[in-house]
């Protein structure tokens, strides 16, 4: 009988989403008349760009003539898509050899971890995205769980309303910080001034931050930064995750990319200097055959005039769902955070109730779909998570059952 990878046997019993399915799925057999509003998991429900679409269509043409068919992509994504990134309009630089095409910065967040060695320190926000810790329990970076579900070998970054949901640097030595911003799940974000300090920590201590951008698009405050790379010395310490999937709606077409810089470096057993940007580059070429030019080039036209004004449509659109949702749930007297430069709004859960207890409430009082934020983590308990993916009359219906269904 075949050995399994008992790192596997240590994850929760099932991933988040997965367990908030066989609830709703539970619920709907007992109660087949209701119509359940999810705004639980942050999936878009507008349709792709016209601009993409065409680009699309003009691709899978040239995919039905010899002389443009395209077969296998390059292993870091064609040109036409890779100079067309939007970092130089902050004052970054960035090379396009220095960019690896994906399909989904899901995957990517959770593959990157292959490239360090299994006893590097792991920092993770708490509330988390749980891939971030879930993937290094799998790899077998993360010790044993205490009763309360905590990693002896994790450093937590409790993230709670008293510091805006930001965490503090590590009392310890850690190699690898895991850090999203805009912040799924609450919302929050980082000024430059808090990202320089986390920049300044990892230099200092030769760690490697691991920067999921992937709602940089939601943005309003134009203070805030949207790379890490604007912030000074970056480049020595940071890998930065990009997404199509939330700012032009690819969660189901697929494609991300992820920015390595040259001069990030990690270290051999023996202490030599190595290439992380070359192991990154190594890994996908060997597990991934990159993306489909068809879907590449819809990508592409997320750059063009016509595709910029589009996305920018799209995400006003969901950023009025969040206003919807946070004034609303304001009005009916909750506690309420994010949404204003990012698509989730974080709740403070109601009276004594728990993360898991609201769930159920709101599903069975207004049959609507959330997120238990003790999903995201032990900080994230007493919280609940909305998304503002949502069609817009679905989205005002949910918040007027909430405020006029549910005993708050």
């Amino acid at each position: 009988m075949a050995r399994v990878n008992d790192h596997y046997l240590k994850l929760k019993s099932s991933y988040l989403f997965s367990e908030i399915a066989r609830r709703i799925k539970a619920f709907q057999a007992a109660h087949p008349e209701a119509k359940l509003i999810r705004l639980g998991i942050g999936d878009v429900t507008r349709p792709l760009p016209p601009a993409v679409i065409g680009a699309m269509h003009e691709a899978v043409d040239e995919m039905a003539r010899v002389e443009t068919f395209r077969g296998y992509p390059p292993e870091t994504g064609w040109d036409f898509l890779l100079a067309r990134h939007d970092y130089e309009q902050r004052g970054v630089k960035i090379a396009t050899d220095e960019i690896v095409v994906s399909d989904g910065s899901k995957t990517d967040t959770a593959n990157i971890q292959e490239i360090f060695a299994a006893d590097c320190v792991v920092a993770l926000t708490d509330p988390v995205y749980p891939v971030y810790l879930d993937s290094n329990v799998m790899a077998g970076r993360v010790g044993t769980a205490d009763a309360a579900g905590r990693f002896d070998r994790v450093v937590y970054l409790p993230c709670t309303a008293d510091h805006g949901f930001l965490p503090r640097l590590p009392d310890g030595p850690v190699d690898l910080i895991y850090l999203c911003y805009p912040n799924n799940p609450t919302g929050a974000v980082m000024t430059r001034a808090a990202l320089k300090r986390w920049v300044d920590y990892a230099r200092e201590r030769s760690a490697v931050i691991l920067y999921d951008a992937a709602y940089e698009a939601y943005i309003r405050d134009p203070a805030i930064p949207h790379s890490i790379y604007e912030i000074e010395g970056a480049r020595e310490v940071a890998i930065e995750f990009r997404s199509f999937s939330k700012s032009a709606g690819f969660t189901g077409t697929r494609c991300a990319y992820t920015v390595v810089p040259k001069e990030l470096q990690g270290r051999s057993a023996s202490g030599e200097p190595v290439s992380l940007h070359a192991l990154w580059v190594r890994r996908q070429s060997t597990k991934f055959n990159g993306v489909a030019y068809v879907i590449q080039r819809g990508a592409a036209a997320t750059y063009t005039a016509e595709g910029k004004k589009q996305v920018t449509a799209l995400v006003d659109y969901y950023m009025e769902n969040a206003r919807i949702i946070r004034q609303g749930l304001e009005a009916a007297g909750l506690t309420v955070y994010g949404a204003e430069n990012a698509p989730y709004i974080w709740v403070k859960t109601p009276g004594r109730l728990s993360s898991w207890d609201f769930f159920d409430k709101l599903v069975n009082e207004a049959h609507v779909v959330g997120t238990p934020g003790a999903g995201f983590g032990p900080s994230g308990e007493g919280y609940f998570r909305l998304t503002a993916f949502g069609g817009r009359e679905a989205t005002q219906e949910a918040v007027e059952r909430i405020k006029t269904r549910v005993a708050l």
